[in-house]
């Protein structure tokens, strides 16, 4: 499957659709990250109570951001206790990119972030105009995997220029300055 999916068709298709229904990983990357809600059995809740669901069930969950979420996000993460130990986050200053892997069987790439406005999950007067591609083709799913597997092994950290805004990869860092040689950037 390769299909083209905008606005609210993106919350209805990755957001309550198939981010739910993961059964061993589930990897996020977007810019921006807000207290998002969602629907969940005829009721909203925070995004975070349904990545809960997911750890209490033993899903791996990886979520890449740019920027730290703000106090809202911070309240709602600290009622999920075990979002604690079993949601592996990393932060890079650099991240821009936006998609959702779901068991490497499903992926979604576009241009919304996690936020309430980017997924379409807001009224049609308060949301972005988003589109993106959700495929189920092994190849493309790889491709998106690879790109974000890159960021979070630190594969870009050796050269990045805002090294002083990230200290996720500093061991990453010390260990390959130490392997270059004199004269090397």
């Amino acid at each position: 499957m390769l299909k083209f999916v905008t606005d609210r068709e993106i919350y209805e298709e990755v957001i309550c659709g198939a981010i739910p229904k993961a059964k061993r990983l589930l990897w996020l990357a977007t810019a921006d990250l807000k207290d998002l809600h969602v629907h969940k059995q005829g009721k909203m809740v925070p995004l975070l109570e349904v990545l809960s669901d997911l750890v209490h069930r033993n899903v791996e969950i990886r979520l890449l951001h740019a920027k730290e979420p703000g106090p809202a996000f911070r309240r709602d993460f600290d009622r999920y206790r075990s979002l604690a130990q079993g949601l592996e986050r990393m932060l890079c200053p650099r991240v821009h990119l936006k998609c959702v892997v779901v068991d490497a069987e499903f992926a979604y790439t576009g241009s919304a972030n996690l936020t309430g406005a980017g997924v379409g999950a807001k009224s049609t007067r308060r949301r972005n105009f988003e589109s993106g591609i959700l495929t189920t083709e092994p190849a493309l799913i790889g491709e998106v995997m690879e790109q974000f597997d890159g960021i979070w092994r630190g594969s870009h950290c050796p050269d990045c220029d805002r090294k002083e805004f990230c200290d996720e990869h500093a061991g990453i860092l010390s260990a390959r300055r130490r392997e270059r040689r004199p004269g090397e950037r």
